[in-house]
This record gives structure tokens, C-alpha cells and sequence, in this order.
């Protein structure tokens, strides 16, 4: 084959090629445009011009669209959109496309006061909960936008994706983190003892692994996340540590040891107590069926800073990761680094 055939040939396969932003607020909740020229949502972003790379392209359309100034340098998923897997009209002859998420980051008030929507293009900006992306984009875009989100938060690399769905899923996206809404505690938080005449409603744990990171809990069948702990029952007398300890070993058979009290979140709605305590995390037995769901949890281990991305708990949560953080040094226990999510799917010991 001559140079003019071999190059007509790969012309003859050439797709799309496009760019968007994924950029969330300090909730963690995630911005999407409402567009003049389409019924759903899309995240900033769009094709890629002539002799322009994707990265050149998503900052082009940064300032296009919100008026914003911005370099982005991190990918967090590439998706190969096939012909089929996007709705078109026939006379655009779509070909497939390969489509670039990039991390446009954690955006501050200042930041997000700074935003001007292109006139006559984009009608509103808003930011919304990942579990509400999928009822306000199309299949496709929201399924590459929570890939991109579990991308971002496990820190594992960039997800490689075949119309929105990873061809190597990690555990998020297998259990399916963040397409249910995220539990919201927006209670204030008090590193002093509960007082006597409110009921403790909860007690969970921080619980540390010798790496610095804490376990976490993944409902098998929503993919809404926990910390180890639970309601009190008769049998714990009243004693939230108890309550705790048995628990962890019921949800997830953890073992616990050098229990430290943090504090307690209080609701002003119902008044009572979720206490909140740090531990340092000793073992863990076969995974089994907690006799309070009937579901038998997906463990993982995650930084702090990770797990509380899988929350909305409010301003509040920043008091409380730095009360779990002091408690972390005194159980002399390093601070992680950033890493992956890790599955513990068989027993561990430490």
C-alpha cells in the first residue's frame, strides 16, 4: 500500500474528537450547563478545533463558555464513542468520537461568583448531585461524568471507556458509587462529651489501617457508602463504644482496638446525638452478612479526605476530618498518601 492509499485509508476511519471539564464545588457536587441547542445537560466543553490537542481545546472552552481562565493539565477519562452509543441526526453522518474529561478542580465561592455564561449559548450553569446526573443528561455524558467523578476520587489513572461505561472497572464503578444520593448530614459538629440529657443515635468510626487510611462500607446493591458503626441496642447498655465495637464486627467483622471519642453531630430537628469516635483498625475476618441489612458490605480502604468525597455532610465535615486527623497522631499513626481506593475482599491482619 502507497503512502496516498495508507493515508486515505486511515481518513476513511478518522473520528470525532471533543473535550470536556469536570468541575465540582466544595461539596463535591458537580457543574453542568443547560444549553440552548440541546434538551439535556453537558458538562463545559465541546469539539476540538483544527491543530488543536484536547487540552488546548477544554481551556478554549472554558473561556468560550463561562468566561473562565483556566489550564487544565489532568485526564480523567477517555471515552470512544461509537456511532451508535450518541443519538444524531442521519444527515450528520456521525462517525464515533473520542472524547477527553479533563479535572478542572475544586472550585471555590470567588471562583464560582467569577463565572459568566456565554450569552444566547448557555442559559444557566448549576451545580447538582451526582446521583441527579443521570436524570438530567443523556445516558451516555452521564455515564462518562461518573466515571470521570469515581476517576478522580479513587486516583487510580484515567478510566478508558467504550460508550461511558470503563473497560476496567475499578470497585467504584463495579458497586456503583455515587448513583444514589449521597448521604446528607449538614449537623454541626461538637468535640465535647454529649451531654446527659441527649440520646446517642449513632456511633461510627474513623477506623485507621497502619497505612494511615480508614475503612469504608459500600452497600452492594445502591452503592451508597458508610463508616463502620450503628444504632444502639438494648445489649450495649447504653454504651456508645460498645455499640461500635459490635457494629464494626456485625457490618464488616472489623476488629478495634485504641478507641478514641471525637465528638458528637447534633440535629436540631431531632434532638439526639451521632457520636463519632477514631480507632485504630486491628483486623478483619471473612466478609459476611450483617444481621441488621441482611447485606454483606463491600470494604475498602480510602484516605480520609477520600471517604468524605463519598458524603454531603456541609461545612461542618471540614471541623470534624480535623478532629479525626488529631486522633490519627495520637494513635501514632502515619498520614496516608494519596493513593487508590483498595478493595479488602479476603481476611486481613495487621
Amino acid at each position: 500500500m502507497n503512502e496516498a492509499a495508507y493515508g486515505a485509508l486511515r481518513a476513511s476511519a478518522a473520528l470525532w474528537a471533543g473535550s470536556s471539564v469536570l468541575i465540582t464545588n466544595q461539596r463535591g457536587q458537580v457543574l453542568l450547563q443547560r444549553v440552548t441547542y440541546r434538551p439535556t445537560h453537558l458538562l463545559p466543553g465541546g469539539a476540538v478545533d483544527k491543530g488543536e490537542s484536547p487540552a488546548q481545546g477544554a481551556a478554549r472552552e472554558l473561556e468560550e463558555e463561562l468566561g473562565v481562565t483556566a489550564t487544565v493539565t489532568r485526564g480523567l477519562a477517555l471515552d470512544w464513542v461509537s456511532p451508535a452509543g450518541r443519538t444524531t441526526p442521519p444527515a450528520m453522518k456521525f462517525p464515533g468520537e473520542l472524547l477527553h474529561v479533563f479535572d478542572g478542580g475544586v472550585w471555590d465561592e470567588e471562583q464560582i461568583a467569577a463565572i459568566r455564561p456565554a450569552p444566547g449559548e448557555i442559559e444557566a450553569v448549576e451545580f447538582v448531585e451526582p446521583a441527579d446526573l443521570p436524570a438530567l443528561m443523556s445516558p451516555g455524558d452521564a455515564r462518562r461524568a461518573l466515571s470521570a467523578l469515581r476517576a478522580r476520587i479513587s486516583g487510580a489513572g484515567p478510566a478508558f471507556l467504550e460508550d461511558g461505561l470503563p473497560i476496567a472497572p475499578t470497585v467504584l464503578d463495579r458497586v456503583g458509587v455515587l448513583r444514589t444520593a449521597r448521604a446528607r448530614h449538614h449537623f454541626p459538629f461538637h468535640s465535647v462529651p454529649v451531654p446527659k440529657d441527649l440520646a446517642v443515635r449513632q456511633s461510627w468510626a474513623w477506623t485507621f489501617a497502619p497505612d494511615g487510611r480508614v475503612l469504608v462500607l459500600l452497600d452492594p446493591d445502591s452503592g451508597a457508602a458508610c463508616l463502620p458503626g450503628g444504632t444502639p441496642e438494648p445489649a450495649d447498655h447504653a454504651d456508645p463504644e460498645t455499640t461500635l465495637i459490635r457494629e464494626a464486627r456485625e457490618e464488616a467483622a472489623a476488629e478495634l482496638a485504641d478507641t478514641r471519642y471525637l465528638g458528637y453531630l447534633s440535629d436540631a430537628d431531632e434532638p439526639c446525638a451521632r457520636v463519632r469516635y477514631a480507632a485504630a483498625l486491628t483486623s478483619l475476618g471473612p466478609a459476611s452478612v450483617d444481621p441488621a441489612t441482611g447485606r454483606t458490605y463491600v470494604r475498602i480502604l480510602a484516605t480520609p479526605e477520600q471517604a468524605l468525597q463519598f458524603f454531603d455532610w456541609g461545612p461542618p465535615a471540614a471541623e470534624q476530618l480535623q478532629a479525626v486527623h488529631q486522633a490519627r497522631v495520637l494513635l501514632g499513626i502515619p498520614q496516608a498518601g494519596r493513593q487508590p481506593v483498595t478493595e479488602l475482599a479476603d481476611s486481613t491482619s495487621w
